[in-house]
């Protein structure tokens, strides 16, 4: 039977492979919808039964319970009604049951209801309310962003490999705890002794503007060289070709990171901050303005912001870096400013935008998140 388009047909069908139409009218959105508020109800609702396994309790004390939970009531409500409007405009029916599983399941554990009493104990080495809260932040901000000011307007928002990516954004905010502990670790504990008395005091009486933008300039300029290394070396060449093999650029491309890759270049970035002495609001500060940079820059929007271009990374700076043409390989390494790249001779930036992006040297890198993590143990690019 061919599939149909709207409610008036017999039959269903149940596969997460289709090629029905997946634009507005067909359950398409309502389905994926559904499956995304299911999805973030039933991992809130596992947040609050089990504390201890997956919330930080940093984040945990910040919660206004009362706001959450009625929040977390419209979330399912919303979750099992769209998946209801998925299983009546589409003849695959998967993505509505699907949606409408996972908002049930919360429901059965809990939903709004759950016993609030429970969310307490210590932390441990999962972040799911991480996860949840920039998932919601960064669809809220990026999803109309990157509608209303596209670069490529015929992108679409799920575009080709958008689950490889996802599963990266989940994993490296699952695993925040375990990953800062990674990073902040060698250089407490190695590079301890390498600290300068006279200097971090110096460092500690500045303003908080002059360490903030101290912290950004000395971890941009160390970013800056284990980037180009990551380019030069083809061992780490290997991890860091994850990252290149996005051939689309938006919000969520950026998430596509090999975890030695995050490991590596967040420790070695680390050691300077550390051993400067930059107070902990100074670098919480940084690390906001690195997480709010690192993902804009690889947007899908048409911003050139050309009057900062020599002083602000931006999204047209850095989307030649992963330009597929040759003669923007190995160029803009910068994260934060361009300056080090113009330094350096590695600054690049035509007045256009890139006509495409991706691997150009041969890599063949695979498709999903598994094949990506052994990539690098078992592949011989760019010699």
């Amino acid at each position: 039977m061919a599939e149909g388009t709207g409610p008036n047909r017999t039959g269903a069908h149940l596969s997460l492979q289709t090629t029905q139409p997946q634009k507005w009218g067909q359950g398409w959105i309502s389905g994926t919808l559904s499956i995304a508020l299911g999805g973030i109800g039933l991992g809130t609702v596992l947040c609050f039964h089990f504390p201890g396994q997956f919330t930080l309790p940093s984040l945990r004390e910040q919660y206004p319970l009362v706001y959450v939970l009625v929040l977390l009531h419209l979330v399912l409500v919303s979750g099992f009604l769209l998946g209801t409007i998925s299983l009546w405009l589409r003849y695959n029916k998967a993505l509505g049951l699907v949606g409408i599983l996972l908002a049930l399941t919360a429901a059965l554990l809990g939903g709004s209801q759950v016993p609030v009493g429970q969310a307490a104990g210590e932390g441990g080495w999962l972040g799911l309310d991480w996860f949840l809260l920039n998932l919601i932040l960064y669809s809220v901000v990026y999803l109309p962003l990157e509608r209303l000011f596209a670069l490529y307007p015929q992108q679409p928002v799920f575009r080709m490999g958008w689950q490889t990516d996802l599963t990266y954004f989940f994993l490296n905010t699952l695993l925040v705890q375990t990953t800062t502990l990674l990073t902040l670790s060698p250089a407490m504990i190695l590079f301890d002794w390498a600290k300068i008395t006279s200097l971090v005091r110096l460092v500690e009486s500045s303003p908080l503007l002059i360490q903030v933008i101290g912290a950004i300039m000395v971890a941009d300029f160390t970013q800056y060289w284990i980037h180009r290394t990551l380019h030069t070396i083809p061992l780490l060449w290997r991890f860091h070709a994850v990252h290149h093999s996005a051939q689309s650029m938006d919000w969520l491309a950026g998430s596509r990171l090999h975890l030695f890759d995050v490991i590596l270049t967040r420790a070695l970035t680390y050691v300077p901050i550390y051993l400067l002495g930059f107070s902990q609001t100074a670098v919480i500060l940084y690390v906001i303005v690195v997480v709010i940079q690192a993902t804009f820059i690889h947007a899908n929007v048409h911003w050139k912001f050309r009057p900062l271009r020599w002083l602000i990374a931006t999204p047209h700076f850095h989307h030649w870096h992963h330009s597929a043409e040759k003669e923007a390989m190995d160029k803009n390494f910068a994260v934060h400013t361009p300056v080090w790249d113009l330094l350096f001779g590695t600054f690049f930036l035509p007045e256009r935008w890139p006509g495409a992006y991706g691997l150009s040297n041969g890599d063949q890198v695979p498709k999903g998140w598994l094949g990506q993590f052994f990539y690098p143990f078992w592949s011989r690019s760019k010699t």
